[in-house]
């Protein structure tokens, strides 16, 4: 739960800051008409992320796609929600699975409460990239401005969908395996599963796939058994070409597959000596 820092100005900043509170409160239990009832009917809720003014007429459905789909699914609040005056600054952030390294959407939103109701609300996303190695480093932000008519936490939600797809029905080892398809089966559009990849995740759609291909190939490594006939692995992962196979293989491991192979081989023996 997230706290409230009080400003100058004290009844004017408590009211604003009881408000806000229960709005936030309301959109962790997924209540829509308690969301909703905190809005004044000539509300402007800037988007600045999609690029669009949502008024109040359109402001149920803009929502209802960007709640939390389970009661307890909280977001990552990065500060404490801040009050002065007759205004909330909330900051918090998003996180994303299926990147090279930790891929987030770091959200501020100033809201804006007059009488009780809130009038106005100023959102902002950026796009960060942190390395894998090491989330110290310097963050590479920058604004990101949505065409398709997905908020950070929609998007948030097709990378989830994408990941379960790949690891529950393991699309990825037929050979043919294409956009369209994933598309259809996942219940996205080609276009919104390439802007996820392409914009936010920074891979191209069959380096998502091959990633999925070689995970599944290594995890089969550990369990096998000499002789390894690691092309035949390859193939059966869904690989069509073994020089993908092998470029993929190394930009992951920094071996070729015959020197991954050998380090197994000399780890079993290792074993079976002690």
């Amino acid at each position: 739960m997230p706290q409230t820092v009080l400003a100058d100005s004290p009844q004017q900043t408590q009211a604003t800051a009881e408000v806000v509170l229960h709005h936030h409160l309301c959109w962790k239990r997924r209540d829509l008409d308690g969301v909703m009832a905190h809005y004044h009917p000539d509300i402007q809720y800037h988007d600045f992320f999609q690029n669009r003014v949502v008024c109040f007429d359109q402001l149920r459905e803009y929502l209802q796609a960007s709640m939390p789909r389970d009661p307890d699914e909280a977001i990552e609040h990065t500060d404490r929600i801040r009050t002065d005056g007759d205004t909330a600054f909330i900051q918090y952030r998003v996180t994303l699975r299926g990147g090279q390294g930790l891929v987030s959407f770091r959200t501020s939103e100033a809201i804006t409460v007059r009488d009780g109701l809130i009038w106005r609300v100023n959102e902002y996303a950026s796009l960060v990239h942190e390395p894998a190695t090491s989330r110290s480093s310097s963050q590479a932000t920058r604004p990101t401005v949505s065409r398709l008519g997905l908020s950070p936490q929609q998007l948030s939600y097709l990378a989830n969908d994408l990941q379960q797809y790949f690891q529950r029905q393991q699309p990825y080892l037929d050979p043919e395996l294409d956009l369209q398809r994933v598309a259809k089966e996942c219940g996205y559009s080609r276009n919104q599963i390439s802007y996820l990849l392409n914009q936010v995740l920074g891979q191209s759609f069959y380096r998502y796939v091959n990633q999925a291909r070689l995970q599944h190939l290594l995890a089969a490594l550990d369990g096998a058994t000499p002789p390894i006939r690691i092309d035949e692995l390859a193939f059966a992962a869904g690989f069509n070409s073994l020089s993908a196979f092998y470029s993929c293989f190394r930009q992951h491991t920094g071996l070729s597959p015959k020197a991954y192979v050998k380090q197994i081989s000399l780890r079993a023996r290792a074993q079976d000596d002690g």
